[in-house]
């Protein structure tokens, strides 16, 4: 094959170094670990598609707000376990601006990153009820999701949404929550890793099975804001954020401060659970928890025993920046649409290329431009995609480790500086004349 910046032999012996049996459904962590000793051995560049990093700057007015907390001491005090009040009362403000809906400060909690509190819903919200010991998982999903469900010890059903929009997908949930064995469900909206993002009906369809079966939704919204196909950037202005929480009381909103607002290294988001679940009592509780108040479960138990708080200066941090946007002084969204604007160009690069959209379209509309999207190229499985663009310098993650029924791949436009595309457009170009008789 013509013009492979990277050999073969480079690659297999990194693969053997670090004992992939098979890259196609290496961990992203492992994907990312594996192009760093290539890059360390041959020098050569990436175009580092994997992980799903912020890659714009951390706002200054969350920085000034930490190294002021800093400078008046709160390094030397433990953070109260329920989060700085100051916080509290922005995160409620925060989703009655962006969101609509109304949750008092009493029931919104900080938590290490999103991921400590999906681990603490699924946590507390899986022993609320003996007889409900199954997590649903609405794929394609993050992987990681997957993982914290067979760490709290319980079961999991999951299932591809693509073929089941619209209607259908009343159909499909009721089909699995008819079983009673269901004790909380998860999807992320925008998805990750396809970017198809739920429809008001859709979400209507969820919060109405919700009530129906007493089931948990938890709703991943790690990409706040970012369908850029909407201005959802006005405080207190329609359109607001798709949730589920207009449809339903059970409810818990997993919101980060990694991607909207390029906090993630701070490890600070937002657990926002309705006040009806929060104040709910479950006798099953008990016997893992203080307390049989789900609430109390949730911050005394499973977040105080797992973190014991949040990193006090972050919590200033995520507060300032907050208190700016909800006064509308600070539009986060626009900051973000560059990600956006980035995908655009390159998905028109690999459409260009032979590759194909996975994931296309939300029903009858075309997928928006965004953090990530999925892709394809004939003849290739996914699997075998991600090992064969390697070689041409290219990076990203499989879909068969997202849940995906489909073949392809994903790719995150964040880390990909506008000084490598044409660079990268040079690789894709050399893929397609190495493959493109092969795939015809």
């Amino acid at each position: 094959m013509n013009n492979m910046p990277i050999s073969s032999e480079v690659i297999e012996k990194q693969i053997n170094t670090i004992n992939l049996k098979n890259v196609g459904r290496a961990s992203i962590r492992e994907i990312k670990l594996l192009i760093n000793n290539v890059e360390k051995e041959t020098g050569i560049k990436f175009v580092r598609m994997e992980m799903g990093i912020p890659g714009l700057p951390a706002p200054q007015i969350a920085i000034d707000a930490e190294k002021e907390a800093l400078d008046n001491g709160v390094a030397s005090l433990y953070p109260d376990i329920d989060g700085l009040a100051l916080l509290k009362n922005e995160i409620s403000r925060f989703v009655k601006q962006f969101l609509n809906i109304n949750v008092s400060p009493h029931c919104c909690v900080p938590t290490v990153g999103s991921i400590n509190g999906a681990y603490a819903s699924f946590m507390v919200a899986g022993r609320m009820n003996q007889k409900k010991n199954t997590v649903l998982l609405v794929d394609p999903g993050f992987p990681v999701h997957k993982q914290l469900v067979k760490m709290v010890g319980l079961n999991q059903e999951s299932f591809d949404v693509y073929n089941y929009r619209g209607e259908k997908l009343r159909e499909k949930l009721e089909a699995i929550l008819k079983n009673g064995n269901i004790a909380a469900m998860l999807y992320s909206n925008p998805n990750n890793p396809s970017w198809i993002c739920f429809t008001e009906e859709e979400l209507k369809i969820i919060g109405d099975l919700a009530n129906k079966y007493d089931v948990v939704v938890v709703e991943d919204l790690a990409y706040f804001a970012m369908d850029f196909r909407k201005d959802l950037s006005k405080p207190g202005v329609s359109p607001f954020q798709a949730t589920v929480a207009r449809y339903t009381d059970n409810y818990i909103l997993l919101i980060s401060s990694s991607k909207s607002f390029s906090y993630a290294g701070q490890r600070v988001g937002m657990l926002v659970v309705s006040c009806k679940l929060f104040d709910s009592k479950h006798d099953d509780l008990i016997k893992y928890f203080p307390s049989n108040n789900f609430g109390h479960a949730l911050v005394h138990g499973a977040i105080y025993n797992t973190t014991a708080g949040v990193s006090h200066s972050a919590q200033y941090g995520l507060a300032a920046m907050l208190k700016a946007a909800n006064d509308g002084k600070f539009n986060f969204v626009e900051i973000v649409k560059e990600y956006g604007r980035k995908a655009a160009i390159l998905k028109k690069m690999f459409n260009d290329n032979g590759f194909n959209i996975v994931y296309d379209k939300d029903i009858n509309e075309l997928i928006g431009d965004g953090f990530y999207f999925t892709i394809a190229y004939p003849g290739f499985t996914g699997d075998e995609l991600i090992k064969e663009l390697l070689y041409y310098g290219i990076s990203a993650i499989s879909l068969s480790i997202t849940g995906s029924e489909k073949q392809g791949i994903r790719a995150c436009v964040s880390l990909i500086k506008e000084s490598q595309f044409e660079d990268l457009e040079k690789r894709l170009k050399s893929f397609n004349e190495n493959h493109k008789k092969s795939s015809n």
